[in-house]
């Protein structure tokens, strides 16, 4: 595999963080309201409220993304917007971003990092596992596409 740079979010990358989500939730689903508001104000709705995102770079190419936001559990990131653009697929990038964005979870002092997803999502949940993600009790959750809660302690 080339060599791929994480780098933190900039302004000026925000709508490859809206291209590759919203091509992935298009694809399965619905654009929900509040992925609209993450996609597109992105420092309002992710990074003022204490979140991180970072993207995997090759070259001049953005080809994957994740981001982090604080939860409503005390010590506790929800992982969101993971996503990697078709030329990225099957690479490793996915694992790549997992790992570093649960790092920068951890140095941000949590102690938990919850996520949602689907089943429909099979090769998400495979690597989130690989990452040490449980499936956990849904409970009650503010997203109407999903039916996993997954969660790691770190």
């Amino acid at each position: 595999m080339p060599f791929i740079d994480i780098i933190d979010y900039l302004p000026e990358l925000q709508p490859q963080f809206e291209r590759i989500n919203k091509a992935w939730v298009q694809q399965y689903f619905t654009l929900e309201p509040f992925d609209i508001a993450q996609l597109e104000n992105p420092q309002e709705n992710i990074l003022d409220k204490g979140g991180h995102i970072i993207f995997a770079k090759e070259h001049d190419q953005i080809l994957g993304t994740v981001a982090l936001i604080p939860s409503q559990e005390p010590n506790t990131f929800e992982m969101i917007k993971m996503g990697v653009s078709p030329e990225g697929q099957g690479r490793g990038i996915g694992s790549l971003l997992g790992k570093v964005i649960l790092e920068k979870a951890k140095s941000l002092g949590a102690e938990k990092v919850v996520l949602y997803s689907n089943t429909k999502l099979a090769p998400a949940l495979h690597l989130y596992k690989k990452l040490g993600f449980q499936e956990v009790d849904m409970g009650c959750s503010q997203y109407g596409r999903c039916n996993v809660k997954m969660e790691i302690s770190l």
